[in-house]
């Protein structure tokens, strides 16, 4: 019985040891392809969900800082881990331009029937609007 059980913690060792490696192949992999990829002009995400552009990068001292512009002619340091990848062009393209096309087309509302856009609600509208919200009446 001992026998088995030695088997089957070497067995899972073995399997641990295997699997270990293979990510740890994986993680290389990806990092040599985001440092590649990561040059001027390439559009990033940043760690806090922030995208940019890189300005100055150095792949070869990584505690220096890589420039990014995160707005037009507004340019900020980041330590370099702090990119997360590298955003392709086809990621900026957003997937519900096509589903929007292939949809039926929806019944218009005549332009008589829409708010005015320039309309400023007043105080007094507000609270009128609330009290129907909490009555439970519906503006439209």
């Amino acid at each position: 019985m001992e026998i088995i059980l030695f088997g089957l913690l070497a067995l899972l060792l073995v399997f641990m040891f295997f699997n270990t490696r293979k990510r740890q192949k994986q993680m290389k992999a990806e990092q040599e392809e985001k440092a590649t990829k990561t040059v001027p002009g390439a559009k990033v995400l940043l760690q806090g969900g922030l995208y940019g552009t890189i300005v100055s990068f150095d792949p070869e001292n990584l505690d220096k800082p890589a420039q990014v512009e995160i707005a037009p002619g507004t340019v900020i340091e980041v330590h370099s881990q702090a990119i997360l990848r590298i955003v392709d062009p086809t990621e900026d393209a957003p997937a519900d331009e096509v589903e929007a096309e292939e949809a039926p087309a929806v019944d218009t509302v005549a332009d008589s029937e829409l708010p005015d856009p320039n309309h400023v609600e007043t105080p007094e509208e507000t609270r009128a609007r609330l009290e129907r919200n909490e009555r439970g009446d519906s503006d439209n």
